[in-house]
Order: C-alpha cells, then sequence, then structure tokens
C-alpha cells in the first residue's frame, strides 16, 4: 500500500488508511420499521442468489415455498440499496436489495444514510473477517438465535470518502466477475470430464473393450443389448454373503477410536476417511463386527438419502466400521472386485437402482431389491482385463479432476482474500476515484 496507515482500533478491519475513520453502524445504517403493503412484491433472502423475488427463486430452485396470502402487514418493506439480515447472516454476511418489496418479519432490513454507497458495503458486508465479527457478537450458531439489528450495531464500519467508496465498488465487482467466470468454466470442464468418466466406465462394463463382437439383448430393458459371451447376473450370484448393512443405532461419538463411515465418506469410488461421521469405542466396533466386518475389496453402496447408489470399494487395510445407510457386499470368487466396483458406477447399473427405489422421507433402496438387479458379467479373464483398463482410463481422469478443483479451490481463496484487502483499504484505488 502505497498510502499512508493507521490501525484501526478493530481487529476485523486492522490497518486502514489515515483518512478513513471508523464509525458505529448505527451512524450509517438505520433499521427499517415500515410495514408491507398488499401490492408489494414478495421476496426471498438466499446466500446463494441474494434477495429476489418468490417467484423467481421457486423457479430457480424447483421448489416451492411459502408466501403470504393475507396478513402482509407481518411482513416488512424494503426498497432498492436497503441491506437484509437474515436467518444465515452469520454465515454468509447481508444481503443487497435491488428490488422494492417486503420479507420476512424474521429479517431485519437496514436503509443507510445518504453518503453511503451501497455497491461498496455490498462487499463490506460479503468480506471473511466482517462476517467473523458478526458472528463474534452471538452465541447465535450454538442456541438458534436469529441475528437481530442489536448483533449489527456491535460491528464498527469504516468511514470511506464516497468516491473511495464508488471505486472499491468498481474494482471488485470487474475482479470478482472475472474470477466468477472463471470458476463456472473450470466447473463445466470438471463435469465434462466426469461424464467422460461415467462413458468410458460405462461402454467398457456393458458392451467390452472389443471393436466389433456379436451382441444379444440382456433381456433387461434399462441395460438393453450386451456382448453375446456375457451373462447377466443377478448382483446376489456375485457376492459371497447377503447383502447387509451397519447397525440401526446411534453409537456413542468418540474423541478417538475406530472410524465410523457413513454416506458422506463414499464417494469417487472410494472412502474418504477424513469425512467419517466421527470414531466410536473399541467395545462398540466388536459388537457391530458380529453382524459385519468390514474386509479388503468390500463394496460398499449409500442406500438411502440424497447419494444413494454411490459406490465404494475398500481398498486399504484400515480398521473401520460402517452404519446403516450404507450396504456392504463381499465379491465372491466369480467377479473382480474392481470390476464389479465399476460395473455397479455404470450408467445403466445406477439407472437400475432409480427406478427401483422408494420414497419415505427421502429416496432409498432395500437391499433385497439390490441383490435382483442384473450386473451384465464377462468371464474372469475379460474382467481383469476390463478393470485394469478402467483403473487407469478414470485415475488420469480424476487427477485432473483433482487437479481442476484446486484451481477452483484457489481462485476462490484469492476472491476472499481480494474483497477483504479492497474494502478494508489495503488496495489503493484513489486514482480511480
Amino acid at each position: 500500500m502505497n498510502v499512508p496507515v493507521k490501525h484501526s482500533g478493530v481487529n476485523w478491519l486492522g490497518d486502514i488508511p489515515a483518512h478513513w475513520s471508523v464509525v458505529q453502524s448505527r451512524r450509517l445504517f438505520v433499521e427499517r420499521n415500515q410495514k408491507a403493503r398488499p401490492g408489494d412484491l414478495q421476496l426471498t433472502v438466499s446466500q446463494k442468489y441474494g434477495l429476489l423475488p418468490q417467484a423467481e427463486f421457486m423457479e430457480r430452485e424447483g421448489r416451492r415455498i411459502v408466501v403470504v396470502q393475507k396478513g402482509h402487514d407481518i411482513l416488512k418493506r424494503t426498497l432498492p440499496g436497503d441491506f437484509v439480515i437474515s436467518m444465515r447472516s452469520f454465515q454468509g454476511g447481508l444481503e443487497l436489495s435491488e428490488h422494492e418489496g417486503c420479507v420476512s418479519s424474521a429479517y431485519v432490513p437496514l436503509t443507510p444514510v445518504k453518503w453511503v454507497v451501497p455497491g461498496y458495503f455490498r462487499w463490506v458486508f460479503k468480506s471473511a473477517t466482517y462476517i467473523q465479527a458478526l458472528q463474534a457478537t452471538s452465541d447465535l450458531v450454538r442456541d438458534g438465535q436469529a441475528l437481530r439489528f442489536e448483533n449489527f450495531a456491535k460491528v464498527p464500519l469504516p468511514h470511506v470518502p464516497e468516491s473511495e467508496q464508488m471505486a472499491i465498488a468498481v474494482y471488485l465487482d470487474r475482479k470478482t466477475t472475472r474470477i466468477d467466470s472463471l470458476v463456472t468454466k473450470k466447473s463445466q470442464f470438471i463435469d465434462l470430464l466426469r461424464e467422460k468418466r461415467q462413458a468410458l466406465i460405462t461402454q467398457a462394463v456393458t458392451k467390452g473393450l472389443g471393436a466389433r463382437v456379436p451382441m444379444k439383448d440382456s433381456g433387461v430393458e434399462w441395460l438393453g443389448r450386451i456382448p453375446a459371451h456375457w451373462k447377466p447376473m443377478a448382483l446376489k450370484h456375485l457376492v459371497s454373503t447377503p447383502i447387509t448393512d451397519g447397525p440401526h443405532e446411534t453409537p456413542v461419538k468418540q474423541d478417538s477410536g475406530v472410524p465410523f463411515i457413513s454416506a458422506e465418506a463414499v464417494s469417487g469410488g472410494s472412502i474418504d476417511f477424513s469425512k467419517a461421521w466421527g470414531f466410536i469405542s473399541n467395545e462398540d466396533n466388536a459388537r457391530f463386527s458380529k453382524k459385519y466386518k468390514p474386509a479388503l475389496n468390500d463394496i460398499y453402496m449409500v442406500k438411502s438419502g440424497a447419494t444413494t447408489g454411490v459406490v465404494a470399494i475398500v481398498d486399504c487395510d484400515v480398521s473401520f466400521n460402517i452404519w446403516s445407510p450404507l450396504a456392504a457386499m463381499r465379491p465372491s470368487n466369480a467377479v473382480v472386485p474392481r470390476f464389479l466396483l465399476h460395473a455397479l458406477r455404470s450408467a445403466e447399473f445406477q439407472a437400475g437402482v432409480a427406478l427401483n427405489w422408494s420414497y419415505g422421507t427421502q429416496q432409498n433402496i432395500g437391499m433385497k431389491v439390490l441383490e435382483t438387479l442384473p450386473v451384465p458379467t464377462p468371464p474372469k479373464d475379460e474382467q481383469h482385463v476390463i478393470a485394469t483398463y478402467l483403473d487407469c482410463a478414470t485415475s488420469r481422469i480424476d487427477a485432473l479432476i483433482a487437479k481442476t478443483e484446486r484451481s477452483i479451490e484457489l481462485l476462490r481463496e484469492h476472491r476472499t482474500a481480494l474483497i477483504t484487502a479492497a474494502v478494508t483499504g489495503k488496495i489503493d484505488l484513489r486514482a480511480s476515484a
């Protein structure tokens, strides 16, 4: 920074330009306590989209939300340039309103004084250090309180010349737009890589690796045609023991002990132990192991919840156990374990899972149903060839996905740091003012 600085006396701001000052939030924003009118547009506050009309939010999300039909005076009016404190502001800051309308009575609309530039404070209220300061004003994360104006008023704000506010807003709008565009392109690239991986797997485990082989009807509508020398075998004929699951109880979580795995730790064909539910005692592990004890090359499938159908293989000797959302399969001698893993990840088998799951409060598939689903099964030597080919091909794709995900992570870290630096005066933008 080329501009003289001084310590602000406020932790979240740190050093600021010497010509800036620090003021109480109440000097810049006041709570808008106007009741909504019957014709006011009802708005939804979202960390994902900001503040937008309820109809637009429902269209984007594909789900309905509560719309007030009568008694609009329970809602609060908000105008363009206002900010809104929502029930999730402790996670992602305040939202800027670009609409005239109304919000839930649980929210707190704030109206700025005349020399506040909303475009600048939009970024102030989204900066990581400001959000941390806001979180420190309440125990709401622990006890479920909502943020109120009193919490907002406890966090001092920078008093910045209006021309600099405008320059910082323009600068961050431009920089973050570029970063967001890069993130979008990289995310789309990851989607294409995943589609390519899925296509490779599906082609290999349902059609084989040969360019021209005689084909036959599998007899299963969602499976289609398979090589003539393959057999569609029910999953129960490819496992050495009946498909089972983990305990249907919630164990006592320990600070250390035996890792306890649930659906969150199953992804990408392997187990992510960093996402374990927690640890259980040796005693609970011994008791649960009487029903099922994990072994090398066992395969797990998520059988309930949003990720139903996702599979992983045990490829390490770590001692652990599993919970009831996972179905455990132990491949028999009739199948190469990693071939079975790839077969269960194929688009066709996943379609079979989706066709056979049921809905309660969430989607799920029963283990008895799972046992009946057919797997196109080639001779074992061909299974080895396919498994080796797919292990190699998918590992290259996975490495590229991981590299791209890391680059997205770095871009997002840079975005966060850039916002904080700009709104606290660490980047000299006076020449742009």
